[in-house]
């Protein structure tokens, strides 16, 4: 009887599930979302958010804490620098799991795991960009079609002024 043990198995060895669950909630941090099983993401989610709320502290210690199970440094830093700010009015819940439906080969529950805020954050950055890759393009046609008449005009005049110097 497993009395007093919280959590799945999903079919691993403990060191074998701390180490995946620990990969993945790099690749979640890295990433901003994740696509695999229900189950675990169940599980993941418990991590990501204890890791999330230790980058909320942000001192020695709990980066220290976060070093144990993430192992990527510039990820860390991510964590801390930039997701863990983030997050600093909320109280928790951090991530959103989505149901994408059963698996074509073995009919599991697929889900796709991600940061709350996330699509905001990728949605202001591709507005960001948009406009100014429509307006750059007009700049671009504008400019060019500016500048051809003033380049010649200005190769105009050098080569008048190298004709009068050679005169």
């Amino acid at each position: 009887m497993r009395h007093g043990q919280k959590g799945r198995k999903l079919g691993r060895t403990a060191s074998h599930k701390r180490a995946m669950l620990n990969n993945m909630a790099t690749s979640l941090f890295q990433h901003g979302t994740i696509r695999t099983t229900l189950p675990k993401a169940k599980e993941l989610r418990g991590v990501a958010e204890r890791l999330i709320t230790f980058a909320k502290r942000g001192d020695l210690s709990a980066r220290r804490q976060v070093l144990r199970r993430i192992q990527n440094k510039v990820i860390v830093s991510k964590l801390f620098d930039e997701i863990g700010p983030s997050f600093s009015d909320r109280a928790g819940g951090y991530t959103r799991i989505l149901k994408l439906g059963p698996r074509r080969g073995d009919s599991t529950e697929l889900c796709m795991i991600q940061l709350v805020g996330d699509e905001v954050r990728s949605e202001t950055a591709e507005s960001a960009s948009a406009p100014a890759a429509v307006e750059s393009p007009s700049e671009t046609v504008e400019a060019t079609s500016e500048a051809k008449p003033e380049a010649t005009a200005d190769t105009s005049d050098v080569d008048e002024t190298e004709a009068k110097k050679d005169a």
